[in-house]
């Protein structure tokens, strides 16, 4: 069963912070960078009341990235919502209806539910499983099909997750 704590808010939320990470500025001028930690950056957003903190990083290798719009990989917090460690995945395009996204980190993998061009996994246990898994190892990949039936892999440098993570836990007081 899909978790109950469908995304669309934070999506949005996440989406105007990326893009003062993609280099934009109108929609995301109240995020925040906290810093730059190797491949990855953590940023917070919005007051104590609406706290929202994220870590966030580019693929170093894209299939197809030509064809793609921005591609990211993320790591969020909201404690209000008593939401922390969710996994999100955008993709640069839709999904294929029905399928669904693998991310692999060493000899594990989990598979995440798909929605438009974003992807989540299915329950809070596997949050907390990728979450570990980034934190040990040293590179993650990230394979779904397009709406067009192309099959992509995306691959991620886990370089300064830890410190990424231990950012976001503190500007979320966790």
């Amino acid at each position: 069963m899909m978790r109950t704590r469908f995304i669309l808010l934070w999506f949005a939320a996440a989406l105007a912070g990326l893009s003062t990470f993609a280099g934009s500025t109108a929609d995301a001028q109240d995020a925040e960078l906290i810093n730059r930690y190797g491949d990855w950056d953590a940023y917070t957003r919005g007051d104590s009341a609406s706290r929202f903190c994220y870590m966030v990083s580019r693929p170093k290798e894209a299939s197809l990235r030509s064809r793609r719009g921005e591609i990211f990989f993320l790591i969020w917090h909201q404690p209000a919502q008593g939401e922390f460690d969710v996994v999100q995945v955008d993709i640069g395009y839709p999904f294929k209806q029905g399928t669904e996204a693998e991310v692999a980190i060493g000899g594990s993998t989990w598979q995440l539910f798909t929605r438009d061009e974003s992807a989540w996994t299915y329950k809070s246990a596997d949050d907390a499983a990728v979450v570990a898994a980034l934190r040990k190892g040293s590179r993650m990949s990230v394979k779904d099909v397009s709406s067009l039936g192309n099959s992509t892999t995306a691959t991620y440098s886990l370089k300064r997750t830890i410190a990424a993570h231990q950012a976001i836990n503190k500007a979320c007081g966790r």
